[in-house]
């Protein structure tokens, strides 16, 4: 599905911190990556969402490369393909869950027809997230763990077949940190959506198919 081929990439004031890093990722796998602040864990992610570029190397997706990409087309790379998970769930305050859900789809034309299909589609996520109660509040009516299940929601809205997080976990308490975990996990499983999670969490990570550790640039069993 994915392939990365001797990617490169340094920072003025950090140095190197992807060295020929080389990955491939197979359809419906869960990887984990975990390493120290600053080793390049989001660097890493942002490269495969095309919200950063290599210095060098190749990122290949489905046989196409997208390092080449310019801003238009990854766009559209990522709204086709990709789906977001931040550790701040970056909900917008003035927007009802049901509209940020939503919100994604306001980046490419849509007709009334395939709207109402995709709102089918997030009131079955939200029961089967257990979010539908909340459809009509805002964000700051709910609690840090709804408001990271909403994010999910609306990172799955547009069916991607790669789901990138980047630290989910993180600004939640121990309880809700598991549970987002697990509902991951399930949902990798249910859905066949391919998962890539950065990581500090041990936790988190043992509930991947797959742990990676980034050491000195490369990814390291």
């Amino acid at each position: 599905m994915l392939r990365l081929v001797n990617i490169t990439k340094s920072f003025p004031q950090r140095g190197i911190v992807l060295d020929n890093l080389n990955l491939e990722v197979k359809e419906g796998d869960s990887i984990a990556v975990t390493g120290p602040s600053g080793s390049g864990k989001t660097t890493l992610m942002n490269i495969i969402g095309t919200l950063d570029r290599p210095d060098s190397g190749d990122v290949i997706f489905r046989d196409r490369s997208i390092t080449t990409l310019n801003a238009d087309e990854s766009a559209d790379y990522r709204n086709r393909n990709i789906g977001f998970v931040f550790q701040d769930h970056l909900l917008l305050p003035h927007l009802t869950v049901h509209e940020n859900i939503m919100l994604p789809l306001l980046a490419y034309s849509i007709d009334k027809e395939a709207y109402a299909a995709k709102e089918s589609d997030a009131v079955k996520l939200m029961e089967r997230i257990g979010i539908h109660d909340l459809k009509d509040k805002y964000p700051f009516q709910i609690s840090g763990g709804e408001a990271q299940r909403v994010t999910l929601v609306r990172a799955l809205i547009n069916n991607p077949s790669l789901l990138l997080a980047d630290e989910p976990t993180g600004s939640l308490d121990a309880t809700n940190a598991e549970v987002l975990g697990k509902l991951l996990k399930e949902l990798n499983e249910e859905l066949g959506i391919t998962l890539f999670v950065v990581t500090h969490s041990s936790g988190l990570a043992s509930e991947m198919k797959i742990h990676l550790k980034l050491k000195d640039g490369k990814l390291v069993n």
